[in-house]
């Protein structure tokens, strides 16, 4: 039996290799994960051109999966830069690449990128569509939109993120808000402004049926983005926001009807105590869609130290039902990330994650730590860095400052509680003093 998506083989009770590859990561029955995908509460973003790809499985009962942004700007575009930060984000065990590329050679950093990725990669077409055309935004068609869209298919992305939602009705909305930031996402900016100076509506809105063409061609999952996402805590769940999530509930309804596959995307800035009913939200108002988030950054005080912000709002966001989240580097609202800074916004997601995945009580997720565990338990230090999360720091940490005693660290040497409750549990003698 033939099929269009990997949505679609899932409605009609098909396993595709894509489905065994991700239930066999997941520790799931296989039927399981089938059953899920078809009522749109999973996706496997998986292109048809994209050989190279490891797919994995992004929603309810899965693991907490991360995205990494990089790509090329106006003031930064060297490639090569660019491509060392793929190899980097593969290996600290990124799920996912988004391209944001708005600059120059897009094309040949987009192809090199999928030829060589392993996880999943996305874009963001109207970023692409600027550059591409280089003409002014309100002289871009709707035509041209939809052709970049087309080209980013055939190269084998396995996600974008088209804001469809941002119609001219929500941005009438937007107008009379008493917003602090008004719109930060860039696409929602430029199809905001596009709309304005042409006078005419999305044409990711107006046109979603050629959208859903495409993107059922060649299996490109639509990540519906939120181009009215909070940029502030003051903004947060906002009738913007909120009337837009409603009208992606619509798109959502409409690609699932064409067997597209689709997940949402969410704030943004939003204080703590607002993150699980927007989780909640989401969830309802878009019919269990997976819901991809940016943070949400919990303060909008600490430039320098967001992705600790963006960690703190990403474990409480997941815990409450976010399936993937993107993540923040330190230099988030301050300039393009260097590498050392996208070592730190992964390890700051991927401990969000995983934090996450222990409150949802994902199996198999307690077992890491209870590994941990014992190895801490046992003074098994070579054990205590194969199992850490980022084995490089925690052996540099331990071997810059040594202690007399090889069990103990530097910190509690002879009255480490660890080896004194080995020795009394163990009946044996405790010898504090310094030359003993």
């Amino acid at each position: 039996m033939k099929y269009t998506t990997q949505m679609d083989a899932a409605d009609k009770g098909l396993i595709t290799p894509q489905m065994e590859t991700v239930a066999a990561k997941e520790n799931m029955r296989v039927e399981q994960l089938r059953e899920l995908m078809a009522a749109g509460k999973v996706v496997v973003p998986a292109n048809k051109h994209h050989s190279r790809l490891d797919p994995e499985g992004i929603g309810q009962g899965l693991r907490t999966k991360i995205n990494v942004n990089l790509g090329i700007s106006t003031d930064c575009h060297d490639l090569e830069v660019e491509l060392k930060k793929v190899e980097h984000a593969l290996a600290l065990k990124a799920e996912a690449i988004m391209d944001l590329s708005c600059y120059g050679k897009t094309r040949e950093f987009r192809r090199q990128l999928v030829a060589m990725s392993t996880a999943l990669v996305g874009t963001v077409p109207i970023y692409d569509a600027v550059g591409y055309y280089d003409k002014e935004l309100q002289d871009i068609t709707a035509d041209e939109f939809f052709q970049v869209v087309e080209q980013h298919a055939r190269d084998g992305v396995d996600f974008m993120t088209i804001h469809a939602g941002l119609n001219r009705a929500t941005a009438q909305k937007l107008q009379s808000a008493r917003r602090l930031t008004n719109i930060v996402s860039r696409g929602g900016a430029l199809l905001f402004a596009w709309m304005a100076m042409t006078g005419k509506e999305n044409p990711f809105y107006e046109h979603y049926d050629r959208l859903l063409d495409i993107c059922e061609t060649h299996d490109v999952t639509i990540s519906l983005g939120d181009g009215c996402r909070p940029g502030s805590i003051h903004d947060a769940t906002d009738a913007c926001q909120v009337e837009e999530l409603i009208v992606l509930g619509e798109l959502t309804m409409r690609s699932w009807q064409r067997k597209v596959q689709v997940m949402i995307e969410g704030p943004g800035h939003m204080a703590i105590n607002e993150i699980a009913g927007n989780m909640m939200l989401e969830k309802r108002l878009c019919h269990g869609a997976p819901f991809y988030v940016l943070g949400p950054l919990v303060t909008d005080v600490a430039p320098g130290y967001d992705h600790i912000t963006s960690a703190i709002g990403g474990a409480i966001a997941a815990a409450n039902g976010a399936d993937f989240l993107c993540y923040v580097t330190p230099a988030e609202h301050l300039r393009l990330p260097t590498l050392e800074d996208m070592k730190e916004g992964i390890i700051a997601a991927r401990i969000a994650a995983h934090a996450a995945d222990i409150a949802k009580g994902i199996p198999g997720a307690r077992k890491w730590d209870d590994q941990m565990s014992n190895a801490r338990r046992e003074l098994d230090w070579q054990r205590m860095f194969d199992l850490a999360l980022d084995p490089e720091k925690a052996r540099r940490y331990r071997e810059s400052s040594l202690p007399e005693n090889p069990d103990t660290c530097t910190m509690c040497g002879k009255m480490c509680a660890v080896r004194n409750m080995n020795l009394a549990l163990a009946g044996k003698e405790l010898r504090l003093k310094v030359n003993e």
